[in-house]
């Protein structure tokens, strides 16, 4: 009988030595568990909290930035522009150009007003449709034998 092996039950079982710790109950006076109760020593964060952004009486950073300057207006209207070197590169043929067209070779973005400014030169005739253009760019679309027409 001496031989016999001893089986391991649940009733058997503990944890590791060190394993299982008192959790710190913090600033729940000095006999609670050690001096400090986990907080380390001095300063006012020991004490207290204080709130995000404090800097220790230091000007905090959001009143050393200059305050909002100005006026946006929410009218504004930022238009997107080609010129007629673009237009001439992307239909070399001429022809009536709208801004889905514009839109669909990826020269402009969707659901945005469109300006064709003038620079570059052309000698195809084209018919824009639903822009804006510059004086120059006019001109020089009205001299090559295109027109535009802001509806």
């Amino acid at each position: 009988m001496a031989n016999e092996e001893t089986i391991l039950q649940m009733h058997d079982l503990k944890p590791a030595p060190g394993e299982k710790k008192d959790r710190i109950r913090v600033g729940r006076g000095e006999g609670s568990k050690g001096k400090t109760s986990g907080r380390g020593d001095k300063g006012t964060k020991k004490r207290y909290q204080v709130r995000p952004g404090f800097e220790g009486g230091q000007l905090p950073l959001y009143m050393r930035l200059p305050k909002l300057r100005g006026f946006k207006s929410p009218f504004k209207v930022t238009y997107q522009v080609v010129n007629i070197a673009t237009l001439a590169e992307l239909f070399p043929q001429g022809g009536e150009i709208t801004v889905a067209d514009l839109v669909a070779k990826g020269a402009v973005r969707a659901n945005q007003p469109v300006k064709v400014l003038g620079e570059g030169e052309t000698t195809v005739a084209f018919t824009l449709k639903g822009v804006k253009a510059s004086k120059s760019a006019v001109a020089k679309i009205d001299a090559a034998g295109g027109s535009i027409s802001e509806d």
